[in-house]
């Protein structure tokens, strides 16, 4: 079967050090898959290189089976929220959304439906420099539904959001789970990725180290904190 979201034997160096040690998992339609691995696991490596802002030293990285600058129409395929809302903070909210649409060919009424999405109808006529880190989360994700993608893929998505807008977001991958479209989410907040995610992919110092549904990767642990944590431990550990 081909997945919509495949890494496979995923290598990355850098000089004499080597990022990613071929690293495979797939992420599944219908679910929300959390990526988890601490500071320098590889973590943003591994996304950048999925959206083809960086290269692979070899492996693969697919989308449809294709990379990503391969994709007819990226936007339709694949929205993704990294390092904070990516727009000029002189723009508006909406002249950066309406900017995007263009240049994807989406229509203009697109642009209010993911504003209001977002909860950003009424702050869409300000300079997005003026905006919160939580407002430019919310402008971040309405950026990765501008298109209706099939797949997302989100960089700590709720950074510097209240707990209305965590919650917002929970039920916003659920509901996009539900509909059979397929979500790729890193994040260190443990115990909200617990109430988001189905299924758990782990990495440590460029390996995967765990991969498999949440029940399976939180094991006898009694969170998936503690099961996180026994992962990554420097001596090794075991979810068994």
């Amino acid at each position: 079967m081909l997945w919509l979201l495949t890494i496979h034997n995923l290598v990355k160096r850098r000089g004499n050090r080597e990022i990613l040690s071929g690293i495979s998992f797939i992420a599944r339609p219908g679910r929300v898959t959390g990526f988890l691995g601490p500071n320098g696991a590889g973590k943003s490596s591994t996304l950048r290189i999925l959206l083809g802002l960086d290269r692979a030293t070899s492996g693969s990285a697919l989308i449809h089976g294709k990379a990503f600058a391969e994709l007819p129409n990226p936007l339709t395929t694949v929205g993704a929220a990294l390092d904070g809302s990516g727009a000029h903070p002189m723009r508006t909210g909406r002249a950066h959304l309406r900017w995007l649409a263009r240049a994807a060919g989406l229509p203009r009424s697109r642009v209010e439906e993911v504003l209001e999405i977002a909860g950003l109808t009424n702050a869409a006529g300000r300079r997005v420099g003026s905006y919160s880190l939580g407002m430019g989360r919310r402008l971040a994700m309405a950026a990765a539904l501008l298109g209706d993608p099939e797949i997302l893929i989100l960089d700590e998505p709720v950074n510097g959001l209240d707990p209305e807008g965590i919650r917002w977001i929970r039920t916003l991958l659920r509901e996009r789970a539900a509909s059979g479209n397929t979500v790729l989410l890193s994040s260190h907040l443990m115990g909200e990725l617990a109430e988001t995610v189905d299924d758990v992919v782990v990495i440590h110092h460029g390996k995967v180290v765990a991969d498999g549904t949440l029940a399976e990767v939180t094991g006898n642990h009694s969170t998936l904190e503690s099961a996180f944590f026994a992962l990554t431990s420097e001596r090794g550990g075991d979810v068994s």
